[in-house]
């Protein structure tokens, strides 16, 4: 079991604003000269290929505002606003799918938002079975869906199931009434699990809750407290989330006062908590920031080196594409990130133009893609093999990332990693640190100003 003491000084010394690399380049990055010319080609490019694909829908309703949200949300409490959202999102996929030669295979289906299951289970089906009729949706592979235990009931659970999902995703964030009530998020760890033995009991391939790190009022000992109860139910993976305050970002957050928060030494000290509970109660530790059971796919992903990351978090990428719909999505096709609109209204007002809701994309470079493939290696599998970097792109590592030699070096002189001739291996205090090792590989994260876009690292 490892134990660390690390002093305020160090986890000071590596608090520093940086990406979370769920893309690379990141978001900030993307221009909005990126036209819908652009898109169709890549789409014909692509649906000329016989090479499955994976979608991801977004969903931006819920019912109330969670005070640390970062996400895309549309608060409402009238279930028939989804139906014009629906109607939009069939246009919008129905000018997807036309450039397709035939149906394109989906081996990883992904409804987040918002709150999925902000939407009734009529709304559910429709939206669905459109999937259904517009794609070959492959039910052996992932179907999952993000859901709030508050907007959910056992019926709600048993439609989902029924139509093909098969892996549920329940935001939890923590069972203390303390620090719920100071995010605006309640309810009882009864409730939770009520739905989740009942979705064991419709036999839900995969069952997994998130948690949120560094919210107001959590210490050591109460967080740990929800961390143990977490593991009683025996989740298939678990998501420990580090919460991101930017007020300056997302006005709402201010909502949350600063001096309620854990200090950084105290957050970090949860978070190390957390990991040594998930260890000593058998879940492996996942990459960064998530835990699985030895029996989920996850784990044994991550194990065999085929563990992937995109904004979606950590993933087991079966399909090296994805599109996404709905406002504010992203999709990543032909090396090159597409995102849609984050305004609701734009969104509805582009499709009635007949355009598709595009706001910016990023065709990447050769030198974005060796730098994607260097860091996306470094947050998943917590390595670098030199020799299948200069198999895939036929140039000697050491040769093309010389500028980031001293980096590197200092890094190994912090205890972070070790360099070999043929291998960078990261040390177990540097898989805590993993963000600070990629921000060495990011060419636009030193350009002057850049870390001002991002939250800090611990």
């Amino acid at each position: 079991m490892e134990n660390f003491e690390l002093s305020v000084e160090t986890i000071n010394k590596f608090n520093v604003p940086g990406p979370r690399y769920t893309s690379y380049p990141t978001a900030p990055e993307w221009k909005d000269d990126f036209t819908e010319n652009n898109y169709f080609k890549i789409l014909n490019d692509f649906g000329a290929k016989d090479e499955p694909l994976s979608i991801y829908v977004h969903i931006p309703f819920c019912e109330s505002l969670c005070w640390y949200c970062g996400c895309n949300v549309k608060i409402s409490k009238n279930r028939e606003k989804a139906n014009d959202y629906i109607d939009y999102l069939f246009k919008e996929i129905d000018t997807v799918a036309s450039k397709f030669e035939k149906k394109k295979e989906i081996t990883q289906f992904h409804w987040g938002g918002g709150t999925p299951t902000f939407m009734n289970e009529e709304q559910i089906a429709k939206l669905f079975r459109k999937i259904q009729d517009s794609f070959d949706l492959n039910l052996d592979e992932e179907v999952a869906i993000e859901v709030d235990p508050r907007t959910i009931d056992h019926h709600k659970l048993k439609v989902l199931r029924n139509l093909g999902f098969n892996r549920v995703s329940m935001g939890v964030q923590d069972f203390n009434p303390k620090v719920q009530e100071a995010v605006n998020r309640v309810h009882s760890f009864e409730l939770v699990k009520s739905h989740y033995d009942y979705c064991r009991e419709l036999g839900f391939r995969s069952v997994n809750l998130d948690l949120i790190y560094g919210l107001p009022f959590q210490t050591v000992e109460n967080f740990a407290e929800s961390v143990e109860l977490v593991c009683d139910l025996r989740p298939d993976r678990v998501a420990l989330y580090s919460y991101a305050h930017l007020p300056w970002l997302k006005p709402h957050m201010k909502l949350i006062h600063e001096t309620d928060l854990p200090s950084t030494e105290e957050k970090f000290k949860i978070f190390l908590k957390s990991r040594e509970i998930f260890m000593k109660r058998g879940y492996l530790t996942i990459a960064m920031d998530h835990f699985a059971l030895e029996t989920d796919e996850m784990a044994k992903a991550f194990m065999n080196g085929t563990l992937h990351r995109n904004f979606m978090g950590y993933t087991l990428k079966p399909a090296e594409n994805f599109i996404g719909f709905g406002v504010s999505s992203i999709g990543y096709l032909e090396n090159c990130f597409i995102q849609n609109t984050k305004d609701l209204n734009e969104y509805y007002q582009m499709i009635d133009d007949g355009n598709l809701p595009l706001e910016r994309g990023k065709i990447l470079k050769e030198d974005d893609l060796m730098r994607q493939w260097t860091i996306n290696s470094l947050m998943c599998k917590f390595k670098v093999d030199k020799n299948e970097f200069k198999q895939k792109f036929e140039i000697d590592f050491d040769t093309y990332f010389e500028y980031e030699k001293e980096h590197l070096q200092n890094c190994e002189k912090e205890d972070l990693l070790k360099l070999k001739d043929d291998k960078i291996i990261i040390s177990p205090i540097g898989r805590l640190f993993i963000r600070n090792v990629c921000m060495g590989f990011d060419w636009y994260f030193r350009q002057q100003g850049a870390h001002k876009k991002f939250s800090k690292t611990v």
